[in-house]
């Protein structure tokens, strides 16, 4: 069974950093493009990263660029999102999500549809 798995959330104050992991199991992530987005109250989901399976490509929403950064260890399984100088329009609920491109594709999205295995989400809150 394909599983998705986030962590590192929390509270951080603004001007702070977080690092969320997305452990995977039951596939392999090396044929998977990776996903980042979040959803905060009384908004909609918003796609923030995009990690290609090559690892070679990485795709960032406006918001975040210059201040986010996608990484992943195929070795380990799991992929990151380094997330710097956070503002309080950071705060949301974060999810990864798996999009199967094959291996060594540079095919990024931050659109939510090709992606079909998500993650349960993580908390993040930016408030001093």
């Amino acid at each position: 069974q394909l599983q998705l798995v986030e962590s590192g959330g929390g509270l951080v104050q603004p001007g702070g950093s977080l690092k969320l992991s997305c452990a995977a199991s039951g596939f392999r992530l090396k044929y998977y493009t990776i996903g980042w987005f979040r959803l905060a109250p009384g908004k909609g989901r918003e796609g923030v990263s995009s990690i290609s399976s090559s690892g070679g490509n990485t795709y960032y929403a406006d918001s975040v660029q210059g201040r986010f950064t996608s990484s992943r260890d195929d070795a380990t399984n799991t992929v990151y999102l380094h997330m710097t100088s956070l503002k309080p329009e950071d705060t949301a609920v974060y999810y990864c999500a798996a999009w199967h491109v094959g291996e060594r594709s540079d095919s990024t999205s931050l659109s939510s549809v090709p992606y079909d295995s998500w993650g349960q989400g993580t908390q993040v809150t930016v408030s001093s």
